[in-house]
């Protein structure tokens, strides 16, 4: 909704949001952890709203669960949170701020989708 009150038409909206939402999920962690995220391109993890909402549900769901889960190798076995720490380097002290996060990005979207159905006119005379 945000692109759609930035843009004159829905049309280019779509032809600006397709792109974004691409990087979003690129970088979200989903695809690739962000351990393996190239280093210069780390910051753009930290600043994405769908990451901090992959890490609060991750962290949240399998961050603190003691139950064993066999590694692929089939002999080993490791806690699910040991293997979410060392793998994807979700903490289970991070809930608050991913929640936080989460909200703040919300009433971010929520501020500019307001600013821009005052501020902008796109009608022709």
């Amino acid at each position: 909704m945000m692109t759609t009150a930035a843009m004159p038409n829905h049309n280019v909206a779509a032809i600006i949001a397709a792109p974004l939402y691409m990087l979003w999920n690129l970088f979200s962690g989903f695809m690739i952890p962000h351990k393996r995220i190239p280093i210069w391109w780390r910051w753009y993890y930290w600043a994405n709203p769908v990451a901090w909402t992959l890490y609060g549900l991750v962290a949240s769901q399998y961050a603190d669960d003691d139950r064993l889960v066999k590694l692929s190798d089939g002999i080993q076995s490791v806690p699910i949170k040991l293997l979410v720490k060392t793998v994807f380097g979700y903490r289970h002290d991070f809930i608050e701020i991913a929640g936080f996060l989460v909200v703040s990005f919300s009433v971010l979207f929520a501020v500019i989708f307001a600013y821009a159905i005052k501020s902008f006119n796109f009608q022709k005379r």
